[in-house]
């Protein structure tokens, strides 16, 4: 907080000051994002075999087995099977690459919203 105020303690106009912030906030958080991006790796750590097809080789989970499926249906039905779709998604969006797109992301947002307060505040002309 004090390297804030050091850096807006000069600035007399609050949107002056939020639109500054927004884009330490946006320079900060791509940043991070390339930097997540260059030292993640996307390897499962769950792989029970690999599959050559097309010229690729794609690892094979133990939830894309049709026998893990149809279990899973069997004991919780089709919302059992799109709940845990969804939290594999939600899950794999915190790991690897996916987490550097996260970033980058949230840190549009954030710098978006602080953007457009900075647009609604009154402009102070001195």
């Amino acid at each position: 907080m004090a390297f804030l105020s050091i850096i807006f303690s000069p600035m007399r106009n609050p949107r002056t000051a939020l639109t500054l912030l927004s884009i330490i906030i946006l320079l900060v958080g791509l940043g991070s994002a390339v930097l997540v991006y260059r030292a993640a790796a996307n390897s499962p750590n769950n792989v029970l075999g690999y599959v050559e097809g097309d010229g690729s080789v794609y690892p094979v989970m133990p939830e894309d087995s049709k026998k893990y499926l149809r279990d899973m249906e069997m004991y919780g039905g089709k919302a059992n099977v799109l709940a845990d779709e969804l939290r594999r998604w939600f899950g794999g969006l915190w790991h690897g690459k996916s987490l550097a797109y996260t970033i980058a992301c949230m840190s549009m947002l954030l710098a978006l919203a602080v953007i457009s307060a900075a647009a609604r505040l009154p402009d102070e002309e001195e």
